[in-house]
């Protein structure tokens, strides 16, 4: 399948890209630099441009392989990256995911990726016929539980010890949207 780009207003969603006219590699680097994304985005470890360039490449691979969708989250006048969003675990039979996104750390606080991931989330269940999406996070990520109640996920339980941060075990809220759900009336 051929990535899918949306339109989210000051905002457009496009493939992750790292070729001779557009690169989000700096700027992976540059956002996976950032202690709070490195504390709290523990699955992707980007340290450097090879694993930027590994991260794009596995993106893309998930949309190839219609497996994964993915999108750089960019400003809709200066192009540069500012926020991803990740639908993986997609069970096609299920009509089921799980969502993984992220902020740079100049744009955050500003409702761009409650924007995006509902734009996101309206792809996901129009065009995929999906009906399930599952968001995760540590319980101290109130940032991440912030972005899940504005985008009308609904609070399901905590998976204790679920995960490990500062070398620590947290537990984790699961939340989930379904398509059935009311779409969120108006972003803040």
């Amino acid at each position: 399948m051929e990535p899918v780009e949306i339109n989210a207003g000051e905002h457009y969603l496009r493939a992750f890209r790292h070729d001779d006219r557009v690169s989000d590699v700096p700027a992976l680097v540059e956002i996976y630099a950032d202690p709070a994304t490195k504390r709290y985005m523990t699955s992707q470890n980007i340290i450097d441009a090879a694993s930027a360039e590994m991260f794009v490449l596995l993106m893309s691979n998930g949309w190839e392989k219609d497996y994964r969708w993915s999108w750089a989250v960019c400003d809709a006048v200066s192009g540069d990256l500012v926020a991803g969003i990740v639908l993986h675990n997609v069970n096609r039979r299920l009509g089921s995911a799980e969502v993984t996104c992220w902020t740079h750390p100049a744009h955050r606080g500003k409702g761009v990726l409650p924007r995006a991931l509902n734009a996101a989330l309206g792809w996901a269940f129009g065009a995929k016929d999906m009906h399930r999406i599952v968001y995760k996070h540590a319980v101290a990520n109130t940032s991440s539980q912030r972005v899940a109640q504005k985008c009308g996920f609904t609070l399901e339980g905590r998976l204790r010890d679920e995960e490990i941060i500062d070398d620590q075990r947290v537990d984790q809220l699961s939340w989930s949207r379904l398509s059935t759900d009311p779409v969120p009336e108006q972003l803040p």
